[in-house]
């Protein structure tokens, strides 16, 4: 992978949860930056729903390892919620 772009457009779908009625339950979602759908994966969304999340990027795909690495990485421009980590 070439150098990732924090501040391209991106795309985040999420499965929907087996469970019955997720208020939360997000689908789809376009962001401005992808640096703010990572943050946003990461940080908010539930840990049944990045489960079977994936991102999209100038048409590369990143699942929910991914999404993590790139959240992970030393290029990450946020600064990281260091609070309890979500299970996953």
């Amino acid at each position: 992978m070439d150098k990732f772009d924090y501040d391209g457009a991106a795309e985040l779908f999420t499965a929907r949860s087996n469970k019955q009625f997720r208020p939360h339950s997000v689908g789809y979602r376009r962001f401005g930056r992808a640096v703010d759908a990572i943050r946003f994966a990461i940080e908010e969304l539930p840990a049944d729903l990045l489960s079977g999340a994936y991102l999209e990027v100038d048409e590369e795909r990143f699942d929910r390892y991914g999404i993590r690495h790139l959240y992970e990485s030393r290029e990450y421009p946020l600064q990281r919620n260091l609070g309890k980590p979500k299970t996953q």
